[in-house]
């Protein structure tokens, strides 16, 4: 008898925990849910932000129309009828060079309007991370980047079946679009990170340029003052451009997969960094 109560309290007792444990599983799932549902709104207001003014247009605009006009129209050896082989060595040029006046450009607002306006505080205060926050605007920068891209794919089309000689080699082709996605993903944490140590979004511009320059070719300059071999590859190997041409022969590195995505991170932990400061 005493057993049979004994056993009725343990499987109460069992039943109690159970139940606990779900609900609290349950909670942490609808927490989770409501978390992801505000990311992706904060991700889609800052998209729509892009496009309800000329921003998001002029990006892709004038993206395009540079890159075209020195393709197909400026003469010289950056033309492809004048170079005589077919290719997107141009595009894959020029492109880095652009971008980090238009990536700039871009992020530039990403924190500092919240902060000029008085937003940031009431951001900080929905059910979101600060990272959450912080990649939601990284990623919004990132897609209006990559909608500038996507439309060279016409270039690659037109080059590879319509011109002649037909000697395009597609793995380098493919190989520097990754590179070129890479690189234009560093120069929006970079971006990202500067928009957030600042209200002016010139002042954010101005940084995001500069910072973008020093790490994409100013590893470089600095390989050149007289250090010895090994000294000077260690520093070249922290230069966004090392790792942007040898990703564009084609051949993809893991050293420079973990170089680029190590970095990307750094920089939005640096952002996240910024933002927690204001609660100190």
């Amino acid at each position: 008898m005493f057993a049979n109560v004994l056993n009725v309290i343990v499987n109460y007792e069992f039943f109690i925990q159970q139940t606990k444990n779900y609900a609290l599983c349950t909670m942490h799932f609808e927490l989770d849910k409501l978390n992801k549902l505000s990311m992706f709104s904060l991700l889609k207001k800052e998209i729509s932000t892009f496009f309800s003014s000329l921003t998001g247009y002029l990006v892709v605009v004038v993206f395009l129309l540079v890159i075209g006009l020195y393709m197909w129209v400026f003469p010289g050896e950056m033309n492809i009828f004048d170079v005589g082989y077919s290719s997107l060595d141009t595009l894959f040029y020029i492109a880095p060079w652009i971008f980090l006046f238009l990536v700039p450009a871009v992020t530039m607002r990403l924190f500092a309007e919240e902060k000029r306006t008085g937003t940031l505080e009431s951001l900080l205060t929905k059910p979101l991370s600060d990272m959450q926050i912080v990649t939601a605007k990284y990623f919004s920068g990132l897609i209006l980047v990559l909608m500038a891209l996507i439309p060279t794919f016409v270039y690659f089309i037109t080059v590879h079946f319509f011109l002649s000689p037909k000697n395009m080699d597609i793995g380098g082709t493919f190989g520097s679009y990754i590179g070129l996605f890479f690189l234009a993903a560093i120069y929006v944490a970079i971006g990202t990170y500067a928009s957030s140590i600042t209200s002016n979004q010139i002042v954010a511009f101005v940084i995001g340029i500069l910072m973008s320059f020093f790490f994409f070719i100013g590893f470089e300059y600095i390989t050149q003052i007289g250090f010895n071999v090994r000294i000077a590859s260690v520093i070249d190997y922290l230069g966004i451009n090392n790792h942007y041409k040898s990703i564009s022969r084609g051949i993809i590195d893991t050293r420079d997969v973990v170089y680029f995505v190590s970095t990307i991170f750094l920089f939005l932990y640096l952002t996240k960094f910024q933002l927690e400061r204001r609660k100190w």
